[in-house]
């Protein structure tokens, strides 16, 4: 008997450890992740959301980094804010600001030096979408003296566009809206976006075409500033989890997307 009563006590004990070093962390990671008691989620806004972009209307932001974000938010325990951009890049210059807590959005070796990402969510075919009334067939077809090329300014995309190009002139410029009007108005030849946006843009402008090949992979992570390594074991935890349990799926069902870019390795 005094046996199983010294082991009841010890089970006891080694519980009363564990609640309590969970609860240590749990104080230490709000303390880390959320510094100003929300978790500031830092987003892209464009006239389509994605994967990576978002969408602004009256009745808020839409797209999968929404949802990721008010999911992540409530596990902490805290409210959710969102810290809107006009493009990805504007989110890499905030980070060493401390503007915002977590990020959703396309990784490079640049990027890594800037903030630490963890898993990769979305692995998309970046390619070109041809401007209404321009006979394109193809890259190369595209790829010749006097065609303009748009991409949104120090961006994966855009140095990956610069440095595959050989002939034709990529321009960077600020915003998505900014490139899809160009786009929309016939004032430049193409642009360069992963392909899951482009064919949304298709959709909306009508006469464009999205072209067949691909000049690069783009992948799209989840992201917290540098120096912060509870918030990231707490994202690739996150991440990891809404892989499996379906949460990732449901964000891309709710912003109409496909799942053949859905990463769930």
């Amino acid at each position: 008997m005094a046996f199983w009563r010294w082991l009841r006590d010890a089970a006891l004990a080694a519980a009363v450890v564990t609640v309590v070093g969970n609860t240590a962390f749990a104080a230490g990671l709000k303390e880390e992740i959320a510094p100003t008691g929300k978790l500031r989620v830092a987003i892209a806004v464009g006239p389509a959301g994605g994967a990576f972009w978002c969408v602004k209307s009256d009745g808020g932001y839409a797209g999968v980094p929404v949802e990721l974000g008010k999911a992540m938010a409530a596990q902490v325990g805290v409210p959710v804010e969102f810290v809107e951009h006009p493009n990805s890049n504007a989110i890499v210059e905030d980070a060493a600001q401390t503007a915002w807590d977590v990020a959703f959005l396309p990784k490079d070796g640049e990027r890594e030096t800037k903030m630490s990402f963890g898993p990769v969510y979305d692995s998309v075919d970046t390619t070109f979408i041809i401007r209404a009334g321009l006979d394109i067939p193809n890259v190369a077809a595209l790829d010749e003296a006097g065609h303009e090329v748009a991409a949104i300014n120090d961006t994966t995309v855009m140095r990956s566009a610069k440095g595959f190009l050989k002939k034709a002139t990529v321009t960077g410029f600020k915003s998505y809206e900014e490139v899809y009007a160009l786009l929309s108005a016939g004032e430049i030849d193409a642009v360069a976006l992963a392909r899951d946006q482009l064919l949304l843009i298709a959709k909306q402008i009508p006469g464009t075409k999205v072209l067949s090949e691909t000049f690069k992979k783009t992948d799209t992570a989840v992201a917290v500033p540098l120096k912060h390594p509870q918030s990231l074991a707490f994202v690739t935890k996150f991440i990891t989890e809404s892989k499996a349990n379906g949460l990732l799926k449901k964000a891309y069902g709710a912003n109409h997307l496909s799942e053949s870019t859905l990463f769930t390795q």
